[in-house]
């Protein structure tokens, strides 16, 4: 039983490194992991997506390799937001740009990216949206 807790233990604890990773921007340790086997979907207690992290804390680079890996551009968390909406509102273009070229839905989730640009007033963003 111990060696089974030791491994669980294990595994969160790399969940964890790899959800920092995702906040901080770190991609070369992502791409060395995705490549590994870790699914690029996975998610947190939260529902926050190592791609949800990545585009909220305005990573282009680490949203682009999450999204060839085969990330949802219109993965949900559980307050039903997508990672495009939380780019919009941190106003981070290149992060935008990443998800809409991906084909991320700029009317999912709650709020929208959409709503949210109108909302406070991003211009710039909604061009964005198309």
């Amino acid at each position: 039983m111990a060696a089974e807790d030791a491994r669980e233990d294990a595994a969160l604890e790399l969940a964890q490194r790899l959800f920092d990773a995702a906040r901080e921007g770190h991609t070369d340790t992502l791409t060395r992991y995705v490549s590994a086997g870790v699914p690029a979907t996975m998610t947190n207690a939260s529902g926050d997506s190592l791609l949800m992290l990545a585009a909220y804390h305005g990573h282009a680079d680490t949203v682009g390799v999450l999204l060839e890996a085969g990330a949802e551009p219109d993965s949900l968390n559980d307050r039903g937001q997508t990672p495009l909406a939380g780019a919009v509102f941190k106003g981070y273009r290149d992060v935008v740009a990443a998800l809409v070229a991906a084909g991320a839905d700029p009317d999912a989730g709650t709020p929208t990216a959409r709503a949210s640009a109108e909302y406070f007033g991003k211009l710039d963003m909604l061009e964005l949206l198309g």
